[in-house]
Order: C-alpha cells, then structure tokens, then sequence
C-alpha cells in the first residue's frame, strides 16, 4: 500500500476516531508531511517504538501503541506468561498517562493481568518493580531524553531488562503480523478492574524501591559526617526524577540539596530547555546559576525518565564549574566502589565490570588494577543487564558495576536497566568522601587519570531524517564495509570489527576471526597509540553517531588528539 493509500485508508476507516481524522484532514495537500507519516509503519525496533506524536502508521499515537501491545500480548500467551502480568510506567512526556493505560487495557483485553503505577515514575524503577510482582514482561512509555514531540514504547523482559536476542525479534515478528487495527482488542477499564485484570500500584513499590538503592552506599558514616558541609544542586528537567531523587538523599542524611524550582514540576513541553538532555550543556543553564549562587559543590542533572544523569563540579584552579562526560562520572563511582570495597575486604574475588564497546577504555585499566573481570558488550544498557542475568544463571561472575558512555549506569542488581537515581546517590557518597579528604569531584577525577592514563572519548552525529536520511545513513554504512578505511588521518587502523558480519580483520595480515557478540550494524576500529572510533547508526533518533576515544599523557595532549582524530573521522566521511 502507497503513503497515499495508506493516508486515505485512515480517513475513511470507521476504526478511526474522528480527532484523529480531523488532523490529517489539516494536512490535506501536503505531500511530503502525508508522506512522512505514512511512508512506513512505525519500526517496533529491538527496544519498542520511539517517534513523533501525531496522527499516520509513522507516528506514536493511541494506534501504533495498542499495535505494539498486541503484537506484544499474542507473544506473553505463546509464552504462557498471562497469569504473571505486565507492569506499566510512564514518564512526564505528552500522552504518556493516556498511552500506558492504552497499553493495559489492551493487555487485559488478551486476559494479561498489569500493574500499573498511579503516576510519573523513573524507567529503572519499572525494571525493579516487574522483578518485584514477578511479571513476565514491562513497559515504560517514554522517550527518554528526545525533544517534547516524540515519546516511546519500551518493552521489558521478567529478568528486568529490555528486550534482547531471540526474544527482540520474536516480539518484532508478533508486532509485524498484527496487520488489521480494527482487530486488535481492547476493553474499558472498568470491566478490566471488575475482571481483576487491571492493577494500580504506586506507593509500596517506591519504598521498597529506595530501600533497595540505599542497599548501595558503602560508607554511610561518610555522609553523615559531610552532610553538613556538602551543597547539592539538583535539576529532574521536568521528568520523574524530583520525587525520589529528593527523597533518597533525604533519608541518607544529606542536608543541603537545591532544587532547581523553574525546572523542578513534570511538564511535557519542557519549557526552560529546548532539548532535555543532560548531556547537553545548556541544560545546565539554570543549575549553573542557582549553584553560584548557593556555593554549590556538585550539579546533578537527570533526564526526563530519570535513567541517565549529568554532572558539573568545581574545578578549584579555574575557579567555575566543569561538565564531566558519562565516562568521567562512571569513572568516579567505579573507582570508589573498586577502591573501598577493596578496602573493607568486600570486593568479590569473582567480580566483573561490564562496558559497552563505545565506553571509555580507562574501564579496562582500572579492572586490571584491580583483578576483576572486564566485560564489554554490544551497544544498549539491555546488553549490561543482560550480564546480570548470565552471571546468576552460570554461577561465574558476580557483578561490580556497569555503565555505557552515555550518561547510564547501574550500581548494584535491584534494577536491570541504568538508573540515575542510584547514579545520584553513589556520586553523592564519592562527593561526601572527596569532601572529608579536602578536593573535590574534579580533582579526584585528575588523580584518577594521573593513575590510569588520560583517557578521553567524544561523539559526532549526523543528523539524517526522512526516506532520504534513512538511505543515506545506510550508504554511509555500506560504504565503509566496501572500502575499509586504513587510517583516520595519523592514526593507523589496527582491525576492523564488523559485528554485522561477526568479523575481525586484522589490517596487518588479513586474517579474520568473529567478534563473539551478537550481530548489530556496528564498525569498530582499533587504532594505533590507544585510540579507537566506531560508527553506528541511532536505535531511536534519525542519526548516525561516530564514537571515538583516545589515551594522552595529559588533558591537553588528549585533548590533542581528539581533535586529530575527530577531524580525521568527519573528513572521511565527507
């Protein structure tokens, strides 16, 4: 079916509430929009759904929302998973409420029982709260940190994280087969409440929730004894973080947390950034100025599903505060939960670290120095949690810590997903102990590369949207599979892995070997002098990212090199 067929298919379908109708009457015309939203069904990828609001098969609405619910319900009943449920969160994003309940009551319909939270919660607590109930299956509506006009569909397994092989395509195959909207079930949610399929859960879960995290802290005399001195300044960007972020470092003891008031209510438009990103600097505008005002001595920033969390400090010689990348605050915790538990004697001989392929390789130093097992997987937080359960399963490996560079990571097995609520807490701890040892985040960030090496890592993106940026994105891809590259300007190319292939050539002598990981369209080069660049198109945004990282003999020396690198990477690809 054409994007034109498709288009008036919906218009004069009676499954089609008539508001829905009313908006696409509005674009009457418009080729390229009616193109847009109806070139293709909107792709139920290895994660769910993520994409625009709006009306059209390319689009998140209440349609493409009980689609993907039903593709997911025809595979819990293959699966005889029923009779355990689903649980559902939502996030502070635009239709986020209507979407989660939309999802429930089409579960129901299929005589899946859900559990839905009463209100906003962060996506890490629906990973814990789905091993709580003992669900087989979670979701979460939200778009993490995407702009106000998207919002997604995430799909988690009953081990608490998101969906991974063979069990992504499966659901990916059920979602694909549902063809007929108007066959896809749904009921009231009073008859779903009086069948006792429909659940609302809420407070009980979130004290169990935060128990759960307070589990982590390793020295909580450190914090008692900084609690007074300590100045934390915090912004949930209009997301799901206010509440239990707040209440978290409350109960621990801390005295002095700040909230940015402009940014401190849920709200979809999220009006005071034009993008709710932490990893965005002008996100930080309003903390920035609240904490020089207050003498703050951290800057906490978590996104809108409060899974992922940025991070400003002081850096005493240049008198301002400093970002610190994903790599640099999941450094900082790794180290103080290796260094103290070494200490303490709690350190498993058995323990791992798990990155992902595009994180920091100061990673891999520091789980030599301190003998545990490094593991390094494929793209996505799922991979990491993923581990978790490996490691329960086979008995091998207990787990340490995990994180990935984009601002995620995960202390302790409560969840399964990243979550910057614990992020919060674990880097309020290192900050309370540099506190008692006289430096601050920075300068224990500085002694940690003096140790390890001055690692240093940056990320480009092209944005491509539309038909056409889907078809380049892949030209792109092809073409480095065609030719591969030798040298990104002075740095040599070691090996080039290809886990789409499941290849590794060694540029020296030719000879390839598998990469042992699962297939994802992902390049990889080693480089020589400790540099690395890897290019792989968004799971969720129309952009191909170019992840690249390098090892100086100081910050400017790797600052240095970055740039040669980065500049070498975008010129080859034109």
């Amino acid at each position: 079916m054409s994007y034109t067929d498709a288009y008036k298919s919906w218009l004069s379908s009676e499954y089609i509430d008539e508001e829905t109708k009313k908006e696409l009457r509005q674009i009457e015309g418009n080729e390229k929009e009616i193109e847009d939203r109806f070139y293709r069904d909107l792709e139920f990828g290895t994660g769910g759904l993520r994409g625009v609001i709006g009306a059209g098969t390319n689009r998140m609405n209440y349609y493409t929302v009980r689609k993907a619910t039903q593709g997911l319900a025809n595979f819990i009943i293959s699966e005889k998973g029923q009779d355990k449920g689903v649980a559902i969160a939502f996030d502070s994003r635009h239709m986020s409420p209507e979407f989660s309940r939309e999802a429930a009551l089409c579960l129901n319909a299929n005589g899946i029982k859900t559990y839905r939270f009463d209100t906003l919660r962060p996506t890490p607590e629906l990973s814990f709260a789905l091993r709580e109930l003992g669900c087989i299956a979670g979701i979460v509506i939200t778009a993490s940190h995407n702009p106000p006009e998207y919002n997604g569909y995430k799909v988690y397994w009953e081990d608490g994280a998101q969906i991974t092989p063979p069990k992504d395509t499966q659901i990916i195959t059920e979602v694909n087969n549902v063809k007929d909207l108007s066959a896809i079930k749904t009921m009231t949610e009073e008859a779903a409440a009086a069948a006792g399929l429909y659940h609302t859960i809420g407070q009980e879960i979130d004290d169990k929730y935060i128990a759960a995290l307070k589990k982590q802290i390793i020295h909580p005399e450190y914090i008692q004894e900084a609690a007074d001195s300590i100045k934390i300044v915090y912004t949930p960007l209009h997301g799901t973080g206010n509440l239990p972020v707040r209440r978290v470092l409350k109960e621990l003891g801390f005295k002095h947390v700040y909230v940015v008031p402009e940014q401190e209510l849920p709200d979809g438009d999220f009006p005071t950034v034009s993008y709710p990103n932490p990893e965005d600097p002008k996100a930080f505008e309003l903390a920035l100025k609240l904490a020089k005002e207050v003498d703050g001595d951290i800057i906490l920033a978590t996104d809108p599903d409060a899974d992922r969390l940025g991070v400003y400090a002081k850096n005493p010689a240049m008198g301002e505060y400093v970002s610190f990348t994903g790599n640099m605050s999941g450094m900082l915790i790794a180290h103080y939960i290796l260094s103290q538990k070494k200490a303490n004697g709690t350190l498993p001989e058995n323990g791992a670290l798990v990155k992902t392929i595009v994180t920091t390789n100061m990673a891999d130093a520091l789980a030599k120095d301190y003998q545990v097992k490094l593991i390094e997987v494929l793209t996505g937080f799922k991979y990491i949690g993923e581990q978790i359960k490996f490691f329960e399963e086979q008995h091998s490996y207990e787990y340490v810590f995990g994180l990935e560079e984009s601002y995620g990571c995960l202390v302790g097995t409560h969840a399964r997903d990243k979550d910057a609520v614990v992020a919060v807490m674990a880097l309020c701890e290192v900050a309370a102990w540099c506190k008692l040892n006289h430096k601050t985040l920075w300068e224990q960030m500085v002694e940690i590369y003096e140790t390890y090496g001055y690692y240093k890592e940056d990320l480009k993106s092209l944005t491509l949207k539309g038909v056409e940026g889907v078809a380049k994105i892949q030209e792109i891809m092809d073409s480095l599979r065609k030719e591969p590259v030798k040298a990104f300007g002075p740095f040599k190319v070691l090996k080039m892995r290809d886990y789409k292939a499941d290849t590794v050539l060694d540029m020296a002598d030719g000879s390839i070997t598998t990469t042992g990981l699962p297939s994802s369209n992902v390049l990889y080069y080693e480089l020589d002098n400790d540099g690395w660049c890897c290019a792989r198109p968004s799971g969720t945004e129309p952009k191909i990212k170019f992840y690249m990282g390098v090892k100086g003999t100081s910050l400017a020396d790797a600052e240095d090199k970055l740039n040669t690198l980065s500049d070498a990477v975008m010129k080859q690809i034109g």
